[in-house]
């Protein structure tokens, strides 16, 4: 059977109760279009949601139990790895392949894309210089549409998609991207990620009015790329990973274990790293959930009553409750922290400010042993913050060796997070689809969304 040609476009942190006055395109789309509610996973992150979306698997049967984790047999964290082989179940892509052999993946940005059999992918590769200059760049195959792309674009704006200088730049890139691979390969599923939302939600809140220029930025996109595939005939589909809720109060377990004998530490020329393999416990911290590695099972319990007794920590699972979770994975911590609905889980493990290692302060999202969404702020205690950034870009065009030393290191300026599971429906991850015969209930399950995919692609073979 022919696969239909079908666009899943993926708008992190639309939610329902953003689709109103500040969305025109939407709100009219809506009066021909199905909005149901996902009903939102645990880990509530990009890579955890976007690999159930693609396997319509959990994660302890996918393996993806965050943006990061504890590698235990290299004894480092890692966060924000690329290769697709790390996702530990059949994904979508393969099974449209077996159902017709004929048909093509393109992948734009999701996640785990490198290393993928998808027919054309395009993902973020940046050219680390010997002399620690960092290039925007990205890894395309075929290869010759790296330069395709950035020869009709310009170079991806690598410094647009994440850290103080985020913009809409980086998804409007992405979406042109998307035109261009269609336009060139006529792919049977387009697979493209539109971040736009993730930026200013984080840094001042979903609520705030910059919030909601950011919504209209968006939706002129997507009237945009929507328009543009349905005139192709492509059935579209449009997603969301989650929600972002208002937060406030950072949480720091690792200084919490450390304070308590757990967190072991190294001095590297006045600066602490954390050193995992020789720590009794640690927390690998991820937005508002947090795995907790654990070296004797003696001290998993004295561990959980100590940080369940935190501010802003809600409740700690152990492995039952983790099942129940369908996050018992060997890549999990032997406890998992949810944070309360208020609260964020920062990585910071240092009791001292002047102890802070040298990536603290800076965007360095593979060093980091967490994720640290302060990167998306400029530090408001630096004097004269923009001319010290625009310092730092001149050197970087020069080829000098630079710092980007800009980021706060006590988080007190977040103000949206997410992660744990939603508060409502309306404030949680969505579908959006014109075929509404493809959906027969209310709600859907995270597990369920693959199934809808697949039902785009083969129409009436199935209804979920």
């Amino acid at each position: 059977m022919r696969a239909k040609k079908t666009v899943v476009l993926n708008a992190v942190g639309l939610t329902p109760d953003r689709i109103g006055p500040e969305t025109p395109f939407l709100s009219a789309y809506l009066k021909e279009a199905t909005l149901r509610p996902v009903q939102s996973m645990l880990p509530a992150v990009t890579c955890s949601v976007q690999a159930t979306y693609l396997t319509g698997k959990q994660p302890v049967d996918h393996g993806i139990v965050g943006n990061g984790w504890y590698f235990r047999d290299m004894d480092e964290i890692k966060f924000w790895r690329q290769s697709n082989r790390l996702i530990q179940a059949k994904k979508i892509w393969e099974e449209l392949k077996e159902r017709d052999p004929e048909a093509t993946t393109a992948n734009l940005f999701w996640w785990y894309n490198m290393n993928s059999d998808v027919d054309y992918l395009v993902t973020p590769r940046p050219i680390y210089r010997s002399d620690g200059v960092k290039i925007p760049d990205i890894l395309t195959y075929p290869m010759t549409l790296r330069d395709e792309l950035q020869d009709s674009l310009g170079p991806f704006p690598l410094f647009k998609f994440w850290g103080p200088m985020t913009s809409i730049e980086s998804t409007q890139w992405i979406a042109e991207a998307a035109k261009r691979v269609e336009e060139a390969y006529q792919p049977t599923l387009s697979l493209v990620y539109l971040p736009h939302l993730d930026y200013n939600h984080q840094r001042v809140g979903p609520d705030h009015p910059d919030s909601w220029k950011d919504l209209r930025d968006l939706d002129r996109v997507l009237e945009d790329l929507i328009g543009f595939f349905e005139e192709r005939d492509a059935h579209v589909l449009l997603l969301s990973e989650y929600g972002i809720e208002p937060v406030h109060k950072p949480v720091h377990l690792n200084r919490k274990l450390r304070e308590n004998g757990y967190v072991t530490v190294r001095n590297e020329m006045g600066g602490e790293v954390l050193i995992p393999g020789a720590s009794r416990a640690f927390a690998v911290a991820d937005h508002q959930v947090a795995h907790l590695y654990i070296k004797r099972s003696e001290d998993v319990e004295p561990v959980r009553h100590l940080l369940s007794g935190m501010d802003g920590v809600e409740k700690v699972l152990d492995r039952e409750d983790m099942k129940r979770e369908g996050l018992h994975h060997e890549r999990s911590g032997e406890l998992v922290a949810i944070a309360e609905p208020d609260a964020w889980f920062t990585y910071y493990y240092w009791l001292d400010e002047s102890c802070a290692p040298d990536f603290a302060p800076t965007v360095d999202i593979h060093t980091k042993p967490g994720y640290d969404p302060a990167e998306l702020l400029i530090n408001s205690d630096l004097r004269m913050p923009k001319l010290r950034a625009a310092r730092r870009l001149l050197q970087k065009k020069l080829g000098f060796r630079y710092r980007m030393d800009l980021v706060s290191t006590r988080g007190e300026g977040v103000r949206g997070s997410h992660g744990r599971h939603s508060s409502t429906p309306e404030r949680g991850p969505l579908l959006i689809t014109r075929q509404s015969e493809t959906i027969d209930r209310a709600s859907l399950a995270a597990t369920d969304v693959h199934d809808v995919i697949l039902d785009h692609l083969f129409p009436g073979t199935g209804k979920t």
